[in-house]
């Protein structure tokens, strides 16, 4: 009997080896014969595109003709799953995900109003505390320098747009913050104890499948290097509160908290997309590229909470070679 076929897009591929890994080992599980394309600002220096099917060379997520050159890509390659993996290109896919669903391709996005308190930081604040779900007390600069009595020092800020661990800093009195800044920053409480990543999974009907939390201990480069996936009942309902807070969530998310001895556990930040950490998660049994892949091609769904514990993930350097 034929295998069926399936095409995927990694958008943004660069040294998303692990990410690209799941994919082919889901397809593997599911009997699909898998066609993967990558695309690049540098398709030629850039590790998953080396490993992918197809590689491609695409402008800069924020240049005009993005979103045009990866929907050609769909076209020519009968894609039928998109996939975004850095937060500048989650908008600009999103506002074009009904043109690439007239050509068959589900872009693996969230709905424009999610995104957009995702990438605000100070949103991701507001609507999440207004929801219940536990955040640390959080300012604007104006807010601070009218009444720096708001937070107690120190404090930490960093960009309310910025991702990838970019623009933080942690101030130990009001006079050591600038009076401008090249972009707007928020102020926070300056947070201690143990950072998790929550990385979570909601279906295409906006069920809450599966949460896997893991502990971030090491980090390199905005990305957690070694951890260990560990079972907490708060840390699920904290993802609960999250999916609540935010009904059009779909797919893969993963969100960011410190867990501090003494004000508790407190969302730092939210990614709306596959995270860096994610390959742990599917290794302890959490495979969330085998269920998008189900879900793209109408399988049976399997998505389940029945992951491991006590997971360890320790990162090494690698290389791909060519000629």
């Amino acid at each position: 009997m034929a295998r069926a076929t399936c095409t995927i897009l990694i958008c943004s591929a660069g040294r998303r080896v692990g990410l690209l890994q799941a994919f082919r080992q889901a397809s593997e599980r599911l009997s699909l014969d898998l066609r993967i394309v990558a695309c690049d600002l540098d398709p030629d220096n850039s590790a998953a595109c080396a490993l992918a099917d197809v590689a491609l060379k695409v402008p800069r997520c924020d240049d005009p003709g993005y979103v045009d050159a990866v929907l050609a890509a769909a076209r020519r390659f009968e894609v039928s799953l998109v996939v975004p993996t850095i937060d500048p290109e989650l908008l600009p896919l999103a506002h074009a995900s009904a043109e690439f669903e007239k050509i068959g391709a589900r872009v693996h996005i969230s709905d424009i109003s999610v995104i957009e308190t995702a990438r605000d930081k100070a949103r991701t604040s507001q609507v999440l505390a207004a929801a219940g779900v536990p955040v640390p007390r959080t300012f604007g600069q104006d807010q601070i320098a009218a009444d720096p009595t708001l937070l107690d020092w120190p404090v930490f800020a960093k960009p309310s747009g910025g991702s990838a661990s970019r623009g933080l800093e942690v101030f130990n009195r009001p006079e050591d913050v600038p009076a401008q800044f090249d972009e707007p920053m928020i102020f926070q409480d300056c947070l201690n104890g143990p950072e998790y990543t929550i990385n979570m999974f909601v279906d295409k009907a906006g069920v809450l499948r599966c949460v896997v939390p893991h502990l971030r201990m090491r980090i390199r480069a905005g990305e957690v290097e070694k951890g260990r996936t560990v079972r907490r009942d708060d840390l699920r309902g904290i993802a609960e509160g999250i999916a609540k807070a935010l009904p059009g969530l779909r797919g893969v998310a993963c969100f960011q908290v410190i867990d501090d001895p003494d004000r508790g556990p407190k969302v730092i930040e939210i990614n709306a997309r596959f995270g860096g950490g994610y390959p742990l998660a599917d290794h302890a049994g959490a495979p969330f590229a085998q269920w998008l892949l189900e879900e793209v091609n109408d399988l049976p769904q399997s998505a389940n909470d029945d992951w491991r514990d006590d997971v360890l993930m320790l990162r090494y350097d690698s290389a791909v070679y060519q000629g």
